[in-house]
């Protein structure tokens, strides 16, 4: 009896590469779980992680950043512990911070988008520092009018109380995690996809 073979195409490098990249910026996304400071009158704690959609978005761009966040997210929907706190399953995913997290790959998208100009890949360190930080802003806006707006939502909230406490508390720390990006993103370390 004859065996058939036939040809495998092999997965280009640059995609095993991409992929390689988004999985470990998933990783540390959800490694920045355990660092959760809980706010006694805020469903949403203080977490690092908006850091590292923010660099998502610099470094994979508008394609390859939204899906490392959503391999986190997917992560954390079967139950692994990458969500604030060290908690996980899809009880999160609908809880009253989900709308913070299903703003995630969206902003990550918008940052590529913004920083990268299109699909195809820059060097955001040679990307100008205003157009960086007002790519950053934008998404933080985002972020936090999806997150606001869900939990408004859901609790019954007034809008100035969810904003109140969903939201501003948390711009200094915002404003500390922009400040960060932008100086990862300038000290050239990191390279983005194609270089």
């Amino acid at each position: 009896m004859a065996t058939e073979r036939s040809d495998v195409d092999l997965v280009d490098a640059g995609v095993v590469g991409a992929f390689a990249r988004a999985a470990l910026l998933a990783t540390l996304l959800g490694a920045a779980a355990p660092i959760a400071i809980p706010i006694p009158f805020s469903p949403a704690p203080i977490t690092l992680q908006v850091l590292f959609v923010f660099l998502a978005g610099l470094l994979l761009g508008p394609v390859w950043g939204p899906a490392s966040i959503l391999l986190y997210l997917a992560a954390g929907g079967i139950g692994l512990p990458v969500f604030a706190g060290m908690s996980g399953g899809l009880g999160v995913l609908v809880a009253e911070s989900a709308g913070y997290l299903w703003s995630y790959p969206i902003a990550a998208g918008l940052i590529g988008l913004v920083v990268h100009r299109g699909t195809d890949l820059r060097d955001p360190a040679e990307v100008s520092t205003a157009l960086v930080v007002a790519a950053l802003v934008t998404a933080t806006v985002l972020i936090y009018a999806m997150g606001v707006g869900y939990m408004a939502w859901l609790l019954e909230l007034e809008l100035w109380e969810a904003v109140t406490v969903g939201a501003l508390l948390f711009i200094p720390g915002e404003i500390l995690k922009i400040v960060a990006a932008v100086a990862i993103v300038e000290s050239g370390r990191i390279d983005t996809l194609d270089a």
